[in-house]
């Protein structure tokens, strides 16, 4: 399997942290305000959490796309 690529539309995140508290070794809001992905290939292992994550978001600003084999 070739993984999943994880994508934010900066444009409709409102920086809300939620996806933070489900998945927070892939996503993080900093200081400055701004969310910030740290992991866009996670391992299979998170991926129902990041999943969670994607679906919780509130503003629909996160997106999982399977890669390419």
């Amino acid at each position: 399997m070739a993984g999943y690529q994880v994508d934010a539309d900066f444009d409709l995140c409102e920086s809300n942290a939620v996806c933070m508290g489900i998945a927070p070794e892939v996503f993080e809001v900093r200081d400055d305000g701004f969310l910030y992905i740290l992991q866009e290939n996670p391992p299979e292992e998170i991926m129902s959490r990041v999943h969670e994550a994607v679906a919780a978001c509130p503003k629909r600003a996160l997106s999982v796309t399977p890669l390419p084999d």
